[in-house]
């Protein structure tokens, strides 16, 4: 039972610098352009593909 003492401020103080990563990602802009990186390595690795076989 004395566990609970401790694991009940953990997981409260684990819940809230979840929430504020969550809320600096969010206002950071981490998630505004999902898809653009992706297609960035796509689109990079073709131009290099190009360049070698001129």
């Amino acid at each position: 039972m004395d566990i609970i003492y401790l694991l009940v401020p953990l997981s409260v103080m684990f819940l809230g610098c979840a929430i504020w990563a969550l809320l600096w990602a969010i206002k950071s802009d981490q998630f505004e352009d999902l898809e653009g990186p992706a297609s960035r390595i796509i689109m990079d690795d073709r131009e290099l593909r190009r360049k070698k076989d001129e």
